[in-house]
């Protein structure tokens, strides 16, 4: 059943203006039709988002609950939205009862109505890039703090160089049947990393693939990659997009060799690398972004937006976009794989699903599976242990609770569970857990509060979501006044990132047989081909 938040406690004017932007799409259409007023509306809801909280930098940090020099500038921590708890608020329940709370009901699983899976494939890929908790400090990030691409080059200068080709400005690659990959990491034996992926004293410059301690000596034998993340051998499905922009660098590299024959391997690389990044930034707002906004307007990836704009400070992840992130819930029980329907849990950090049908069926097979829908009780049942993880880090690192996070949105604060959720049964389980909705801890609220219609996204996610996304993608180096031009990119670069609005450019350009019969961008993309825009009501 699909149930409607009670809209009571949401102010009048945002209210009004979302009430005006998610439906009258014919006006829309209109408006983006007209270049200087899709300009305007373009700047206005961008800007609105960003500013509906305010601007960077924190004032505070994981590493002390105060304000010192060193919570302002030292980056290996978190940044935090809000300060930490006091001590002054009500007592968390105990861990059990909330873990309940999002476990899944094998008899009831809810599918998204818009999402295929290849939406929280490319929302896992994004991430891993840029929320990157320190496992043994879960204070600490291993964050560059920017959308980089570090998932495919790598967080620093040495691993860059060791996944770098001989080849003038390409990456290292093999091929495997007709499809170019990225290089094994391990030898045959599973256990031994290459030789050229290790320094001088013999120890890996790549940061070992999370998670391969539950598979020892599986290294080799599932194909694992050598890559800039240690996340993007996940699964297949990231294994997959990682693999996608691995090509894309190299035919920009090698495009960009044929018209600047005078130009050195560095200088290759560099540019290459400059205009994935660009265009990876504006497949995450034009389409990623797009995605997700309920408003019929559709976005456009403008860096001038950002230019004079106050929020355009440095980039600095907080912890509580860290947890935000953990869209556990989108991930099916099972995924249909070549003819066969394969327990997700099977597919963790093993290739072989990937390598055996190949990129085009890959995207095809991801694009027409439906991704569940974000939520309570919807969490497969191998991904409570993450959950799990995700309670503790917000408990342990005293995050605020909801309703703080509602008022530092622009939002009134809820009073009743069924201002979160119009579902009599969750309204009752939440006061059972929580007592009241001012006792209730931010990860869970943000699963609590129904999906608003025309996006994957609750009310609270999506605002923040909308808020770190362009605050951080429009703030990248590559995309200010002086950077995002033709000098950094090349007219011909410049005219490639204009030229691909969305991951199914990529795909034509890099996988050959994507384009099967009946594969359109409709098909393949991260919006089901059979979803209808419903009314927003008032």
């Amino acid at each position: 059943m699909n149930y409607q938040r009670n809209k009571s406690s949401d102010r009048l004017w945002p209210r009004l203006r979302s009430y005006l932007l998610h439906n009258f799409e014919p006006v829309w259409r209109f408006v983006q039709s007209v270049p200087f007023l899709a300009r305007i509306l373009n700047a206005f809801m961008i800007n609105t988002a960003v500013n509906a909280s305010r601007a960077r930098p924190h004032a505070f940090s994981t590493l002390t609950p105060y304000t010192s020099w060193s919570s302002l500038t030292d980056r290996t921590y978190f940044a935090r939205h809000l300060p930490p708890e006091d001590g002054s608020a009500a007592p968390l329940p105990p861990l059990p009862s909330v873990l309940d709370l999002f476990r899944r009901d094998g008899t009831s699983v809810r599918e998204c109505p818009k999402s295929t899976l290849l939406f929280p494939v490319f929302a896992q890929y994004l991430t891993d890039g840029f929320l990157r908790t320190n496992m043994v400090d879960r204070r600490r990030t291993t964050s560059n703090h920017e959308i980089d691409l570090s998932t495919l080059y790598g967080r620093t200068p040495a691993q860059t160089a060791v996944l770098r080709s001989g080849l003038r400005g390409r990456m290292k690659s093999q091929m495997i049947g007709d499809e170019e990959y990225p290089p094994f990491l391990f030898e045959a034996d599973g256990r031994t990393i290459r030789a050229e992926f290790l320094d001088a004293a013999g120890q890996s410059v790549l940061d070992p693939p999370l998670g391969l301690d539950k598979f020892p000596g599986a290294g080799f034998e599932r194909q694992l990659f050598a890559v800039g993340g240690d996340r993007a051998n996940a699964t297949p499905l990231v294994s997959m997009f990682n693999t996608l922009l691995l090509r894309e660098h190299n035919r920009l590299a090698a495009e960009l060799e044929k018209r600047n024959p005078g130009w050195d391997d560095e200088r290759l690389f560099q540019t290459a690398r400059n205009i994935l990044v660009a265009m990876y930034i504006k497949i995450v707002i034009e389409e990623y972004i797009n995605h997700i906004s309920s408003a019929c307007f559709k976005l456009a990836a403008t860096p001038a937006v950002a230019w004079t704009a106050g929020w355009n400070r440095p980039n600095w992840m907080t912890v509580e976009f860290a947890l935000l992130y953990r869209w556990h819930s989108l991930i099916p029980d099972r995924i249909a794989w070549d003819g066969a329907e394969i327990d997700a849990s099977q597919m963790v950090l093993d290739n072989r699903f990937l390598t055996s049908v190949g990129l085009a069926k890959g995207f095809q097979f991801t694009s027409a599976q439906n991704a569940t829908a974000i939520g309570l009780h919807n969490t497969a049942a191998f991904l409570e242990r993450v959950e799990e993880a995700a309670l503790n880090q917000g408990r342990n690192m005293k995050v605020a609770r909801y309703n703080a996070y509602r008022e530092a949105m622009s939002m009134n604060p809820v009073t009743s569970f069924d201002q979160i959720t119009g579902d009599p049964k969750r309204q009752q389980e939440l006061k059972a857990v929580y007592g009241t909705p001012d006792a209730l801890e931010f990860y869970t609220a943000l699963f609590a509060e129904d999906v608003n219609p025309n996006t994957p996204m609750p009310g609270l996610m999506g605002a923040m979501v909308a808020l770190d996304a362009f605050s951080q993608a429009l703030t990248n180096p590559l995309l200010c006044a002086s950077v995002f031009n033709t000098t950094t990119f090349t007219e011909w670069g410049m005219e490639q990132i204009e030229a691909t609005p969305s991951v199914f450019q990529l795909v034509a350009r890099n996988v050959p047989g994507a384009l099967a019969p009946g594969v359109t961008r409709k098909t393949l993309g991260m919006t089901r081909g059979d979803w209808v825009r419903s009314w927003a009501s008032f």
